[in-house]
C-alpha cells in the first residue's frame, strides 16, 4: 500500500511555476546600471510590474526615476535607495546590484531581453485572467449574467493587448514617409484613385476622397431629410464592392470596398434590410412591406437578394447600447471577420457611462470621445448619425449649420468631417400656396427644380475642402445617387 503510494506520488507532475526568465531580468536590469541609455531602449514599453522577481520590480523602478530625473543610476548610487537589509541568497543587496553590473558586458541585446521579459508577463497576465473567468463562472452569483462576464474579459483581454504595448512611443520621419507613400500605392490600386474608402457615390468621394481610417465622420440632419437613407446607400455600396487583397502574412486586406459593421439602435436589422433590397431592384420599400407586389417583382427581388447575401455587411440591432459595448463588439468582429468600417444610428440613442448618466452633456461628449478613440484603436473610418437641433426650422433658410449640432459641442470638436443632409423639396412641400395664384406657379416652379434633389453640406473637414455636393434622391427606392452632369447645381467650396 506504501509502495502504491510513493508511485502515485512520483507519477504526479510538479506544479507548473508561471512564466518567467529571471535570467533575462538579471541581464536587462545589469545593462542598464553598466550604461544607463539602456533604459530608454524599453521605458516606453516596459514597466516594473513586468519583473517577475519583487526584487527586480524595485531596482528596476528605482533606476528609472534617478535615469529620468537626469541622474547616474549605479551600483553605488542606487544602493542608498533600496532596503540595506534586504537579502538575496547569502548576498546583501548592495552586493546583488554590483554582481548584475559585473556580469553585464553589452547593451546590444537591451531590447531583445526586454520583449521577453515583457512576452512572459503578457501569459502571466492572461493566465490570472483565464483564472478569474473560471472562479467568477463556478462562484457567479443567481442574478450574474455570463453575458456581463464574457464582456468584462473581452475587456480585460483587449485592456491587456492595448496597455504597455512595445510599438508606441515616437516615430521616425521615415516610418511615416514610407506609410504615406504605402497609401499613395494603395490609392493608385484601388478602383477610383482613392486614398480612402469609396461610399459609392462618385462626387462625394470627389470631394471626400473616400472614407478616411481613424476618422470621425458625422452625418447629421432633421427627420425626413434621409441620413438613414444615405448611410444605408453607403454601407452596402462598400460591402458589395469588397474585394480581398492577400497580404505577405497570409492575412487579407481590403483592395476594394470593405468589411461594414452597421450598428442599428432605432430600425430592426429586417427594416434595414427591406431598405436595401428596395434600393437594390427598385421594387418601392412600402409595396414590399404591404405585400403588394406582383409576381415579376418578387422574382426580382428573390434575385437581387441571392446576389445580395454575400455581401459582408453585418447589423448589430440592440437598442441603447453603451461606448463600452459597441467597442467589445466591433473588436471581436475585427478579430473574426475582419472590420474595414463602422456605422452607427445614432449617436443620441447611444449610452454613456454610470459616472455621465443624468448629465446629457457630458455623456454624449464621452460617447463621441470614445468613437474617435475607438476610430484610432481600430483604424477604420466611424460614420456615426447626429440629430439637429429645432432651432433650425426657425430659420428662413433651413440649411443646418455646425451650431445646430444637438446637445453638446464635442461633436462638431471630435469629428474629423462633419456631412448634413438636406432637401428643400420636403420643406417645399409644406408651403404649397392656393392653387391658380401667381404664388402657386412660383412655387410649382420651385418644386420642379427641387423635385428628387438633395445636398450634402461639407460643413467641417480636416483635411479637405467644405461646400454643397449635389445628390438626386428617389424617395420610393430610399436611394441617393449622384446628379445627371447636365443638371448639376453650381458647386460651392471653400
Amino acid at each position: 500500500m506504501a509502495e502504491a503510494a510513493r508511485k502515485f506520488e512520483e507519477e504526479q507532475p510538479l506544479y507548473r511555476e508561471a512564466p518567467a526568465n529571471i535570467e533575462a531580468e538579471q541581464a536587462l536590469l545589469g545593462a542598464i546600471l553598466v550604461n544607463n541609455d539602456a533604459y530608454y531602449i524599453v521605458h516606453d514599453f516596459l514597466k516594473p510590474e513586468h519583473f517577475y522577481e519583487p526584487i527586480h520590480k524595485e531596482i528596476f523602478s528605482k533606476a528609472g526615476s534617478m535615469i529620468r530625473m537626469g541622474k547616474i543610476a549605479t551600483p553605488i548610487t542606487i544602493k542608498t535607495f533600496l532596503a540595506a537589509n534586504d537579502r538575496v541568497g547569502d548576498m546583501t543587496m548592495a552586493q546583488y546590484v554590483a554582481r548584475l553590473a559585473t556580469e553585464a558586458t553589452t547593451i546590444i541585446n537591451t531590447n531583445d531581453y526586454g520583449r521577453a521579459i515583457y512576452d512572459l508577463a503578457i501569459r502571466r497576465s492572461l493566465i490570472g485572467i483565464g483564472e478569474e473567468m473560471v472562479n467568477i463562472a463556478y462562484d457567479a452569483p443567481v442574478d450574474a449574467e455570463p453575458r456581463k462576464q464574457i464582456e468584462e474579459a473581452e475587456r480585460a483581454l483587449y485592456q491587456l493587448a492595448e496597455t504597455g504595448r512595445y510599438d508606441g512611443g515616437f516615430q521616425s520621419f521615415g516610418d511615416a514617409m514610407a506609410q504615406a507613400i504605402e497609401m499613395a500605392g494603395a490609392a493608385k490600386d484601388r478602383d477610383g484613385g482613392l486614398s480612402g474608402i469609396s461610399t459609392g457615390i462618385r462626387e462625394m468621394d470627389r470631394r471626400l476622397g473616400g472614407l478616411q481610417r481613424s476618422d470621425l465622420i458625422i452625418l447629421a440632419g432633421r427627420p425626413a431629410m434621409g441620413k438613414t437613407s444615405l448611410v444605408t446607400n453607403i454601407a452596402f455600396n462598400i460591402a458589395s464592392a469588397y474585394e480581398p487583397a492577400e497580404q505577405a502574412d497570409g492575412s487579407h486586406k481590403a483592395k476594394n470596398g470593405g468589411v461594414v459593421a452597421f450598428f442599428s439602435l432605432e430600425m430592426s436589422a429586417e427594416q434595414l434590410a427591406t431598405r436595401i433590397i428596395s434600393e437594390q431592384s427598385e421594387v418601392s420599400s412600402s409595396k414590399i412591406r404591404r405585400g403588394n407586389i406582383t409576381d415579376a417583382e418578387y422574382s426580382k427581388l428573390v434575385a437581387c437578394t441571392e446576389m445580395m447575401q454575400k455581401a459582408p455587411l453585418y447589423i448589430d440591432q440592440t437598442g441603447g447600447i453603451s461606448i463600452a459595448q459597441l467597442a467589445a463588439r466591433a473588436r471581436r468582429l475585427k478579430r473574426q471577420r475582419g472590420l474595414d468600417v463602422m456605422v452607427i444610428d445614432y449617436v443620441q440613442l447611444m449610452q454613456g457611462s454610470a459616472k455621465t448618466a443624468g448629465n446629457r452633456v457630458q455623456e454624449i461628449t464621452e460617447i463621441t470621445t470614445g468613437l474617435k478613440a475607438l476610430a484610432k484603436e481600430l483604424e477604420v473610418p466611424i460614420l456615426a448619425l447626429s440629430q439637429l437641433s429645432r432651432q433650425v426650422e426657425s430659420r428662413d433658410d433651413k440649411r443646418p449649420q455646425l451650431s445646430d449640432l444637438r446637445e453638446s459641442g464635442s461633436i462638431e470638436q471630435d469629428a474629423d468631417v462633419v456631412l448634413f443632409v438636406y432637401r428643400d423639396e420636403y420643406y417645399l412641400q409644406s408651403k404649397e400656396p392656393k392653387p391658380g395664384t401667381d404664388d402657386h406657379m412660383k412655387w410649382q416652379q420651385e418644386m420642379n427644380e427641387a423635385r428628387g434633389k438633395a445636398e450634402v453640406i461639407i460643413a467641417k473637414q480636416r483635411h479637405g475642402p467644405t461646400g454643397t455636393v449635389p445628390l438626386a434622391f428617389q424617395a420610393e427606392f430610399t436611394r441617393f445617387t449622384d446628379l445627371a452632369e447636365e443638371s448639376h447645381m453650381p458647386e460651392r467650396f471653400e
